[in-house]
C-alpha cells in the first residue's frame, strides 16, 4: 500500500486507533522524549504521538513504528511474515526452470510489475518543494533532544542520500545528525556504511560531496533507508516492492546531482566537504540503552530547506529497549528471512532477533539438520552475511517450538548443548556502537549450538547431575537466580579485585552441588537477576565472548567430565580488568524532565498516569555523565 504523504499514514493511524494528538505544549528539548519513552513501553497506552503545539510551524511526529500493528500499516500489510512469503514466492517464479516459450511468457507480467515498481525522476517540482526557506536554518525545525546528556539535538529520522562519484549509484542511508548551527550538522556515517565509502571516494578525488536529507513522506521511506540491502542496491527499488508503487523523485534545487521523494514532507540539501575539519560529535543516547560517546564526523552544510505545506516533522528516539526501533528490526528481521534462507543458507527455517539483545546483540536462529557439524556451516555463513557480521552471540536450534516461545526454546538448547564442545568463539567485526570490544568495531562472538546431535559430535565422557542449588554463600555476590528450570544461573556480583569473575566461577563450580550447572551468566552488582529481562539486556551489551569466557572442567570419581561455562557480563574497567577505553553508562532521563511530565501529564489527554521508565534504572548508573565513572 503506498501512502501519498505522511499526512495520510497519520490519518490511517488514527482512524485505526492507534495515534494520540498532543494538543498541550511539550518542549522538543528532552520532554517530547520522555513522553514517548513512556508511551512506547506502556503496553495497553503505546501509541503513535502528533505533537501539535511544539512552539514551531511544524507539529512532531513520534513512535509511529512503535508496535507490530503499526509497522505492519507503515508497511501496507496484515502481518510481516506476509512479506516473507511474498519474496519466497518471487524467488521461486524467478528461479523455477522454464521449460518452454508458454512458461518464459508467463513471467512477462510479474516483470512488467517489477517495472512498474523501480523508482523514477520527474522533471516538474514535488510537493516537498512548496515551500523553500529563503534563509535556511535548522532553528526553524523542531528538532528534538532526547537525552540530557546528548551533545545536543539531532535529526533522528533523517534519509540521507550520496551517489558514488564513479558510478553514480545512489545509496540511500538513515544516520543521525547532531545540529551545530543553523546550517551546520555533523554527519554521523561509521566506516562501514556505504555512504562513508562515498566520502573516501569523494575524499581521493578532491571533490566535494553532494548530499541530499529528507524527511518524512510515506513511512516506507524510513523502513527502507534502514533495511540492510546488499551494496549497490537502491533502496528505494524496495520501497517500490513493498509499497507495490514505484517513488516519484524530483532533483535537489541546489544540489541537482541529488534526487529525493517527491512527496517528502522536509528536505535539507547541503554538501560535506571532505578535507574540511571534522566535528567533535556526541554523545548520543543511542539503540543499545547506553551512550555512544564523542567521536569526530564530518561536517554537513546546509544549502537549502524546502517543504511541502502542511509538513510534518517526524522523530523517533531510541534507548533502553523496547523502543519504536525493536519494531523496524523486527521488519527487517521478518522481511530479510528469505533472502538469506534462499541465497546463503538454505537451512535455516526461522530466525529472531530478542529485543533484549538489540539487534546484532543476540540472535537465534531455527535450521533444518542433516549432517554432522551443520551448525558451525550454518555459523560460518551467517557471520558472513552482509550485517550479521556485526552479530555477537548466535544460538542455533532445530526443535519444532516457536522461537518466540523462549521457555521451550531454551530448554531444548541446553537439553542438547555440551558447553564444552558445541560452543565456539571467534573475533570479527563488530558494530562500532558496541561498547565491550576491547578495539573499536572489533572484538569476539559466540555461537552455541543447542541442535540435536548426531553420533559423530557428541562427547559421552561429559555428564552434568541435578542442580537444586548452591550451598554457599559468597560475600561478593549480591543475587543469584536460575532462569526457569535451566542449569543456568544469572549472579550479581560487586566486583573487588582482578580476575575475580574467573575465580568467582572456578569457586562455584568446584562444589560437588554446582554439578547440575552448563552455565553462568555473571552481570554487575547493581543488576537484579529476577529482572530478567534488563539482566540480559545488561550482559549482551557488556560482554565480549571470546574474551570474557572462561571453561571450568573437572574430573568425577567415575572417570567422566563435569563442566561449566562463565561468561563475564560485568561493567569492564581499566584496574580490574585492563580494558583501556571509556565505558559508556545507561540511558535515562534527569530528574528535572521527569518532574516537568508528571507535573504536565493530566493535561496532555494521555489517559491513565505512565511513571518514567528512567526510575528503575537510576541505581544503576556509574557517576552522572555519559562515561560511566568506573576505574
Amino acid at each position: 500500500m503506498a501512502y501519498p504523504n505522511l499526512q495520510a499514514f497519520i490519518d490511517r493511524l488514527e482512524t485505526g486507533g492507534e495515534l494520540l494528538r498532543i494538543k498541550t505544549y511539550v518542549d522538543p528539548i528532552l520532554e517530547m522524549a520522555e513522553i514517548t519513552d513512556r508511551v512506547s513501553k506502556s503496553g495497553d497506552q503505546n501509541k503513535a504521538l502528533l505533537f501539535e503545539n511544539t512552539g514551531y510551524d511544524f507539529p512532531v511526529l513520534m513512535n509511529a513504528y512503535g508496535s507490530e500493528r503499526r509497522m505492519c500499516m507503515a508497511l501496507g500489510v496484515e502481518h510481516l511474515d506476509d512479506i516473507t512469503r511474498e519474496i519466497e514466492n518471487l524467488f521461486k517464479l524467478l528461479t523455477s526452470p522454464k521449460h518452454g516459450i508458454l512458461d518464459k511468457l508467463g513471467m512477462l507480467p510479474k516483470l512488467s510489475q517489477f517495472a512498474s515498481w523501480m523508482p523514477s525522476v520527474q522533471r516538474k517540482r514535488g510537493a516537498c518543494q512548496e515551500v523553500v526557506m529563503t534563509d535556511p536554518d535548522l532553528g526553524k525545525l523542531p528538532i528534538i533532544k532526547c537525552w540530557p546528556l546528548d551533545g545536543g539535538p539531532f535529526l533522528t529520522l533523517p534519509i540521507i542520500h550520496t551517489k558514488d562519484p564513479g558510478t553514480g549509484i545512489r545509496n540511500v542511508g538513515m544516520y543521525r545528525m547532531q545540529v551545530f548551527g543553523p546550517r551546520l550538522t555533523a554527519m554521523h556515517w561509521h566506516r562501514h556504511k556505504v555512504s562513508a565509502r562515498h566520502f573516501a571516494e569523494y575524499k581521493k578525488r578532491g571533490l566535494i560531496m553532494p548530499v541530499a536529507v529528507a524527511l518524512g513522506g510515506d513511512p516506507v521511506y524510513a523502513y527502507a533507508a534502514t533495511a540492510p540491502l546488499p551494496e549497490n542496491v537502491d533502496e528505494y527499488m524496495l520501497a517500490g516492492f513493498l509499497r507495490k508503487k514505484k517513488v516519484e523523485l524530483v532533483r535537489c534545487l541546489t544540489q541537482p546531482d541529488i534526487e529525493v521523494p517527491a512527496d517528502a514532507d522536509i528536505i535539507i540539501e547541503g554538501y560535506v566537504e571532505p578535507n574540511e575539519e571534522p566535528l567533535w560529535e556526541g554523545p548520543f543516547g543511542d539503540h543499545t540503552g547506553y551512550y555512544s560517546l564523542p567521536d569526530w564526523y564530518p561536517r554537513f552544510h546546509v544549502t537549502a530547506i524546502t517543504h511541502r505545506r502542511r509538513a510534518v516533522y517526524p522523530a523517533t528516539i531510541v534507548g533502553i529497549p523496547p523502543q519504536e526501533d525493536a519494531w523496524l528490526g523486527k521488519a527487517t528481521e521478518r522481511i530479510f528471512l528469505a533472502p538469506i534462507k534462499i541465497t546463503l543458507v538454505p537451512e535455516i527455517v526461522d530466525m529472531e532477533m530478542p529485543v533484549e539483545g538489540v539487534f546484532h546483540n543476540l540472535v537465534i536462529a531455527r535450521i533444518q539438520k542433516d549432517y554432522p557439524g551443520q551448525g558451525l556451516k550454518v555459523m560460518n555463513a551467517m557471520w558472513g552475511a552482509g550485517q550479521m557480521m556485526f552479530n555477537k552471540i548466535l544460538v542455533l536450534t532445530d526443535g519444532e517450538a516457536p522461537l518466540s516461545d523462549y521457555a521451550a526454546l531454551a530448554r531444548y538448547v541446553f537439553r542438547h548443548c555440551n558447553v564444552a564442545t558445541d560452543v565456539a568463539f571467534a573475533s570479527g567485526p563488530m558494530d562500532v556502537l558496541d561498547h565491550s570490544c576491547s578495539a573499536l568495531g572489533f572484538g569476539g562472538k559466540m555461537c552455541i549450538d543447542g541442535t540435536a546431535k548426531s553420533s559423530e559430535e557428541l562427547d559421552a565422557r561429559y555428564v552434568w547431575g541435578a542442580f537444586n542449588g548452591l550451598g554457599a554463600d559468597f560475600p561478593t555476590v549480591k543475587a543469584v537466580r536460575q532462569i526457569l528450570d535451566l542449569p543456568c544461573l544469572i549472579v550479581s556480583v560487586e566486583k573487588t579485585r582482578p580476575f575475580h569473575i574467573r575465580e568467582l566461577h572456578d569457586e562455584i563450580c568446584i562444589r560437588p552441588e554446582a554439578g547440575g550447572l552448563k552455565m553462568i551468566l555473571y552481570v554487575d552488582h547493581t543488576v537484579d537477576p529476577g529482572d530478567l529481562g534488563v539482566a540480559l539486556w545488561r550482559f549482551c551489551n557488556n560482554l565480549d565472548p571470546k574474551r570474557d569466557h572462561f571453561l571450568f572442567e573437572r574430573g568425577l570419581p567415575d572417570g567422566r567430565m563435569f563442566a561449566c561455562l562463565g561468561l563475564d557480563g560485568t561493567t569492564k574497567t581499566r584496574s580490574l580488568d585492563g580494558f583501556e577505553r571509556d565505558w559508556p553508562n545507561i540511558i535515562v532521563s534527569d530528574d528535572a524532565t521527569i518532574q516537568k511530565v508528571d507535573a504536565k501529564w493530566g493535561e496532555l489527554g494521555m489517559g491513565p498516569f505512565l511513571s518514567s521508565p528512567s526510575l528503575r534504572f537510576k541505581e544503576q548508573l556509574y557517576g552522572g555523565e555519559a562515561v560511566a565513572a568506573v576505574k
